[in-house]
């Protein structure tokens, strides 16, 4: 079951290209990857989360992913924010 801070829509991004942006911001608590996304879209992201020292957390797939984050479609990665 995924983490209840999901559904909290106003601290979550959803996607590589804002969830990329958090982070160069610093604003990511925990990120999101969904088992079934490509490993070479995820890479600078797990890269990053690395070096910077942020929580990691498998989903099995992307349309779980999505659901979660409230949307009717798949996601590849998602972030909670810090705020």
């Amino acid at each position: 079951m995924l983490d209840e801070s999901l559904k909290n829509s106003s601290n979550v991004v959803v996607g590589l290209r804002q969830t990329s942006r958090a982070l160069e911001k610093g604003k990511v608590k925990v990120v999101y990857l969904a088992q079934d996304a490509d490993g070479r879209l995820l890479k600078p992201i797990i890269e990053t989360c690395k070096a910077k020292g942020i929580e990691i957390k498998e989903v099995p797939s992307m349309a779980e992913l999505g659901k979660a984050c409230g949307i009717k479609v798949g996601a590849a990665v998602a972030s909670v924010l810090d705020v």
